[in-house]
């Protein structure tokens, strides 16, 4: 790629003025060669093939940042999903303890994620996963940096709702044994339909089995570039102009990314995967999602309208990104996660921006319903009728979408949670109180759609 020294120069002011960042470079790990009866010596075999790829990604990183003067704001590991590694079931304390030997593994190389306690039961669950999953919570709330994803449905498969079930209970649970740091386990704790093998963004992260031995994928992020550059259009201006700038802005930092990202794989002597090109929120002023939207004429986001705009916005930015990469993967588009965005966290708390309006917004959005605080005394029953919902939509479309809830416990509607860092603060937001218990306990599978006999 070769770039002119304004396409520079105009980069450097986007970084230094208006928030743009590498959001992530994570560095995908297969680890189905690490696979042992004994889970301590698997968790061991698991920790030196992190060590042999990812030792130097934090010091390769910070040196292509100093060298191109760009923020990588976090540098993280993803594994084969670790349902698939362990071999066999094991008791609770054994998942906990080979799950401690990871999280310790991802402290030593100084990362700040590391994703792949994860399972795929999106048709059926085995006794080995069944465990797996019931040991979720007691892991979550026993690492720091391990994350963990669940994918209970694919448009070719239909929806597990034996696994939506269970996930309800298990985000429940999660929630219940880290009550003492406002729920921050379910923060790591993704619900899937049609989940990809090559996202670089926590807490869904993975890698898949169709990849290669390693692989270095980056997630990067602008809603404040976007912002401003809506911002500056005449508000008489039409949808073509809307576009087209957001396109443009689009182009400029996906260019930007995949140079980063390529530079810091050829750093690790690792293979250059895919670019994530999604405008992922932080709490930061100005670096908001919903102020992309509010820009284009909304006078709070989540007004009749709201799903309009991020449909223009999603589809744009996919637009600009493609056309200058190809090698755009992962979700790419426009992130919704509530406590993560200043000024959607804003809007929700102030009833502007409500749960059933969020759901139909995820219709057109990269992901789903994300870091949305709800009452602690919400049923597990409920928690998994939302993430049907939810999944049901991926489903349908044929697209990934995905639940990170969060039910505090103790904590009731119009409160306010604060998790720090870049997972923000928010405030409780109500659910349905009317009981969905009778039909997310059927159990067995909603069939795959129509749409799922493509071939």
């Amino acid at each position: 790629m070769k770039y002119e020294v304004s396409e520079i120069l105009e980069t450097i002011k986007m970084n230094a003025l208006e928030n743009l960042d590498v959001r992530t470079v994570t560095l995908g790990i297969s680890t189905l060669d690490c696979s042992d009866p004994d889970i301590i010596k698997c968790a061991k075999n698991i920790r030196e093939k992190i060590l042999k790829y990812g030792a130097n990604i934090v010091p390769a990183a910070e040196k292509i940042a100093r060298r191109y003067g760009v923020k990588i704001v976090n540098k993280r590991v993803s594994l084969t999903p670790l349902s698939l590694v362990f071999s066999r079931s094991y008791s609770v304390d054994e998942y906990v303890e080979a799950a401690k030997i990871i999280d310790k593994t991802a402290s030593d190389i100084g990362i700040d994620f590391i994703g792949g306690y994860s399972a795929l039961v999106h048709k059926g669950i085995t006794p080995g996963e069944e465990r797996f999953l019931e040991s979720i919570p007691y892991v979550l709330s026993a690492t720091e940096k391990l994350c963990s994803s669940v994918n209970v449905a694919t448009t070719k498969a239909g929806i597990n709702m034996d696994a939506v079930l269970k996930m309800g209970f298990i985000v429940k649970h999660t929630a219940e044994l880290t009550a003492d740091r406002q729920a921050i386990g379910c923060a790591k704790l993704v619900v899937f339909a049609n989940i990809p093998e090559d996202n670089p963004f926590m807490a869904g992260a993975l890698h898949g089995e169709g990849e290669g031995d390693c692989v270095l994928n980056v997630g990067v992020s602008g809603p404040g570039v976007v912002y401003r550059a809506v911002k500056a259009l005449p508000v008489d201006g039409d949808f073509d102009i809307l576009c087209e700038t957001i396109k443009k802005t689009a182009f400029k930092i996906t260019r930007m990314g995949e140079l980063v990202g390529r530079e810091v794989a050829r750093e690790l002597n690792v293979p250059f995967g895919i670019l994530d090109l999604s405008l992922a929120p932080t709490p930061a002023i100005g670096d908001s999602v919903a102020d992309i939207l509010e820009a284009m004429g909304l006078e709070s986001c989540g007004t009749h309208g709201t799903t309009a705009a991020l449909a223009l916005l999603n589809d744009a930015v996919k637009k600009g990104g493609a056309f200058a990469s190809s090698y755009v993967g992962g979700l790419s588009g426009a992130f919704i996660p509530v406590s993560e965005d200043s000024t959607m966290a804003r809007r929700a708390g102030e009833g502007k921006l409500t749960f059933d309006k969020l759901e139909a917004m995820t219709s057109v959005c990269s992901v789903g319903l994300d870091m949305i605080a709800i009452p602690g005394d919400t049923s597990a029953e409920t928690i998994a009728a939302i993430i049907a919902d939810e999944i049901s939509i991926g489903v349908i479309n044929s697209k990934t979408t995905a639940v990170r809830l969060l039910p505090v416990p103790g904590a009731k509607e119009g409160d306010e949670i604060s998790l720090g860092g870049l997972l923000g603060k928010a405030k409780i937001i109500p659910v349905h109180k009317d009981s969905p218990s009778t039909f997310v306990r059927r159990g067995g599978r909603i069939p795959a759609p129509i749409q799922s006999l493509k071939n």
